[in-house]
């Protein structure tokens, strides 16, 4: 038994009227769903041309789209803003517990690599007085004028500083973060390297990096010396 166009289309033209006799007789239905109205296109019979009431509302759904994406993007950086936080905070309370600077660099070690995702991650001190005798020692010749700035940095290396601060690994190491250690008599740069080159590209934001060196410098200013 074959079946007809007719009947094919019948099922649809039922729900059709399902769906009027349901608009009609709940009238209140798009003002409790915005949405659904908004993703309407309601066309208005002019013509070849479009009323100035569809030119109004086309442009208020771009803009309306506009203001989604950007409030999406609000939401999604306050949510990897408080989750940077948490891991700041847990970091800091395992820094607390540390005592000796070996202490320290394992802690930090432990820590960027579980949960930052590090693939590497080292420490160099030096004393401070070397920063401003223009030696030609690695550490502070290397990472002078990054020191008295003050403030980290994101992006890839020379091979100079790759060498210095990964040894083995500096081979792999594609993007780094350095951090500017204070805490007399000693200096110093703690690096996390990536094997990603965009991981810590140039324009990557250095706020929670700051922080953590404040919070690193202030941990290996109350631990005890390495005996150097």
């Amino acid at each position: 038994m074959g079946v007809s166009h007719e009947d094919i289309e019948h099922p649809a033209d039922d729900r059709e009227q399902e769906i009027v006799a349901y608009l009609t007789t709940h009238p209140d239905f798009f003002h409790r769903h915005p949405d659904a109205l908004a993703a309407i296109d309601i066309p208005h019979p002019t013509g070849d041309a479009v009323s100035l009431i569809e030119r109004q509302v086309r442009t208020l759904r771009d803009q309306t789209a506009v203001y989604r994406r950007q409030l999406e993007d609000l939401v999604g950086v306050a949510r990897e803003n408080d989750a940077l936080a948490k891991r700041l905070h847990r970091l800091t309370l395992a820094l607390i517990e540390t005592h000796s600077f070996d202490e320290v660099l394992n802690t930090l070690q432990d820590e960027l690599r579980e949960q930052f995702k590090a693939d590497a991650v080292e420490m160099k001190l030096f004393a401070s007085d070397q920063l401003d005798a223009h030696g030609h020692e690695a550490g502070p010749a290397l990472f002078r004028d990054f020191l008295k700035r003050g403030r980290p940095n994101c992006g890839r290396l020379d091979r100079d500083k790759l060498s210095y601060l990964f040894g083995p690994q500096a081979g792999e190491t594609g993007s780094a973060a350095l951090i500017p250690l204070t805490a007399p008599p000693l200096a110093g740069v703690l690096a996390i390297g990536s094997r990603d080159p965009e991981r810590f590209h140039e324009g990557k934001s250095v706020d929670f990096l700051q922080r953590l060196a404040e919070v690193v410098s202030a941990t290996l200013q109350s631990a005890s010396s390495p005996g150097v």
